[in-house]
């Protein structure tokens, strides 16, 4: 992990991630500029990188900036080390390896991820389900390559037979869960990183850090105003060919993350297939969403919720967000054609006027 104090300067570029994140500048930030400093902080963590930027008005010194590099670093840690399941010793990996309906012991930062997967996945009739693991496995996003892609009938609907989440048992008082199908394994994947932006968020806070912006993997927290005093202003990418930025979302006090057909794929029989599987059909989605970014009040229920409506595609997944108020931003593709279609949750914390063309 590295760190570094900069100047906060009007050219700061746009970074290129998953979600574009950068501190953009207002046409009138060249003639006022900024005496304020960022501390960047940044790393590797869940097979991905993360930055934290915090806004300060004097420079760290050594110690200061080692304690919080440290909280960062373990925030992190905490949330890897229980929910990967590329580590053998990791709370999902010994749930996944047991075959008793016992109730299994969860430390409480898994039970509270396990619960709000649970909670999303009932208002989305299992668009997201924590279960579907042996057929992300089956399509070869698991820790171990299959012997055979893609899986044939039979091996889809017996792997589909141990997927659901109704058949998770959770016990709050105890902090156990139980599944009721010995063969039912899971995979946090689609909430582990927003969560790990949530528990660095928390650990800035409890440093009294008010103005940062932590970035894991393209799922980002924003909190406070950036370094011009505005909104951090996040960009969201174009899924083509030619990239760029979609569109600017101005981002303060609130949690972004998208879910998008395009990053982490795979070749199949001459095709490339998704990572998002749904957990309905046993499939790679195969629809023409290329991504959706979701707004909410954490980042633990955006990447939950970017997750099911990448599942449920550009119609049905629109018309749960507007039934739900989820603030959305759908970008389908048709050929070399981008089309964006956001709900009005999405407009009213991101007016059109933050487009970027």
């Amino acid at each position: 992990m590295t760190h570094r104090a900069v100047p906060a300067s009007p050219v700061l570029a746009l970074l290129l991630l998953a979600g574009l994140v950068g501190c953009a500048q207002s046409a009138t930030d060249s003639v006022r500029p900024s005496r304020l400093l960022i501390e960047v902080f940044d790393g590797s963590t869940m097979g991905t990188t993360y930055t934290a930027r915090v806004v300060t008005a004097e420079p760290w010194d050594d110690a200061r900036r080692e304690q919080t590099r440290a909280r960062i670093q373990s925030a992190l840690d905490v949330v890897e080390s229980a929910m990967s399941h590329f580590q053998l010793a990791s709370e999902v990996s010994r749930f996944n390896q047991t075959r008793s309906t016992e109730p299994f012991p969860l430390s409480s930062p898994t039970f509270e991820v396990v619960r709000t997967a649970l909670e999303l996945a009932e208002l989305t009739d299992g668009a997201i389900d924590i279960t579907v693991a042996p057929l992300v496995n089956a399509w070869g996003f698991g820790p171990t390559e299959p012997d055979l892609i893609p899986p044939d009938a039979s091996q889809l609907l017996r792997l589909r037979s141990r997927v659901g989440f109704r058949k998770l048992e959770l016990d709050e008082p105890t902090s156990t869960v139980r599944k009721t199908d010995p063969q039912l394994e899971w995979d946090l994947s689609s909430v582990a990183k927003g969560y790990g932006v949530d528990r660095v968020a928390a650990a800035l806070r409890d440093e009294g850090e008010t103005r940062f912006m932590v970035e894991v993997g393209g799922e980002i927290v924003a909190s406070g105003l950036n370094h011009l005093h505005q909104p951090w202003r996040i960009g969201i990418e174009r899924p083509s060919d030619g990239g760029g930025v979609q569109r600017v979302v101005p981002l303060s006090n609130h949690a972004l993350a998208t879910s998008g057909d395009y990053r982490n794929v795979r070749e199949v029989e001459g095709r490339l297939v998704s990572h998002t599987i749904d957990p309905r059909t046993g499939r790679p989605v195969e629809h023409r969403l290329a991504s959706v970014s979701v707004i909410a009040e954490s980042c633990l229920l955006a990447d939950g919720i970017a997750t099911a409506l990448e599942v449920l595609g550009p119609d049905e997944g629109y018309d749960l967000a507007i039934e739900r108020g989820w603030a959305a931003l759908f970008l389908t593709r048709d050929g070399d054609v981008i089309t964006a279609r956001a709900t009005p949750a999405f407009d009213q914390l991101a007016p059109d006027g933050a487009r970027m063309e």
